[in-house]
């Protein structure tokens, strides 16, 4: 049966916990050189508006390292770029692969792809989702606080899709989260709206950095303008101020605590050099957890699809 990935929203608690506890799995398969071929002669297209590093290659090689295919494609190679319905594009798509994953601006397209589709529909970034993100991220805090529940997380910085995708994932899993944003850059009402389809009384929003950091296990936070909002800049940098994450603010967090970012920094920006580069810190780690994030994803999806 065929299953979209468009928000954490489409997933139950049991999603969530069969893709962490596979991607750990294959990770460890990985990492002893167990090279499986679960997904041999399966094709993966990604339709990207958006530059990428980390989500394109991850998708990438876990298509590859599954035995798989990927196939790159830049909107603006494609004929969607001469205003071909995205409809038509899906349904033909459809025919030719087994999977897609899409990184763009607007959610509707995804939706709208997803809605024409034979095949799976992954969302790998919009402006108002970054589902495989938040997946892989906890994933981390799994290896590193063995376990989520009981795991006080803060958000400091901007309401932007990754801040939306964790009020969604705490919206299913109940998770403890505080999300610091200065006003005017707080989490959409609609999005929290939408997570209210579960219970979102471990969600708790405020304007002070300080507050959301007090006692917390995880302190994450991504950079103050992303991608379609750079002539914001300077006007976020004003009122971002107090809100990096530092040596300073991180007094107020557990003696213990683990600091995250998605990646690219703006180092000196919404995070200090010297936090970026504590040689304990785990970005690398939530960087490579993609790769098997991805993996686990594109079989759950991939296999039962042709069931």
């Amino acid at each position: 049966m065929k299953k979209d990935l468009l928000s954490l929203l489409d997933l139950e608690k049991e999603d969530f916990e069969v893709l962490f506890n596979r991607a750990i799995d294959l990770k460890k398969r990985y990492g002893s050189g167990i090279m499986d071929s679960i997904l041999k002669g399966k094709t993966l297209g990604l339709i990207f508006d958006k530059k990428s590093t980390r989500t394109r290659v991850a998708f990438e090689t876990a298509m590859i390292q599954l035995g798989g295919h990927p196939v790159y494609m830049s909107t603006q190679d494609t004929q969607i770029s001469r205003a071909e319905p995205a409809k038509d594009t899906a349904r033909v798509l459809s025919r030719y692969i087994d999977c897609l994953a899409m990184r763009t601006f607007d959610h509707e397209l995804v939706k709208e792809f997803a809605a024409s589709s034979t095949i799976p529909v992954i969302n790998a970034l919009t402006d108002s989702y970054h589902p495989c993100q938040i997946l892989s991220d906890i994933m981390t805090i799994i290896e590193h606080k063995n376990g989520y529940e009981n795991v006080r997380i803060a958000w400091v910085g901007d309401g932007n899709n990754v801040a939306n995708s964790w009020v969604n994932a705490a919206s299913v899993l109940g998770l403890d989260l505080i999300l610091a944003c200065p006003d005017s850059y707080g989490v959409d009402p609609k999005i929290v709206e939408a997570a209210s389809v579960n219970d979102i009384s471990t969600i708790r929003f405020t304007n002070d950095p300080k507050e959301a950091v007090k006692d917390a296990d995880v302190v994450y936070t991504d950079v103050w303008a992303s991608m379609g909002d750079e002539e914001e800049q300077a006007a976020r940098m004003k009122a971002f101020q107090g809100y990096q994450v530092n040596k300073e603010l991180l007094a107020h967090a557990k003696p213990d605590v683990m600091v995250m970012h998605c990646l690219p920094a703006h180092r000196g920006e919404e995070i200090s050099e010297d936090v970026l580069e504590e040689k304990d810190g785990v970005f690398w780690d939530q960087a490579e957890n993609k790769r098997h994030m991805h993996k686990a994803i594109l079989e759950c999806l991939i296999l039962n699809n042709q069931k």
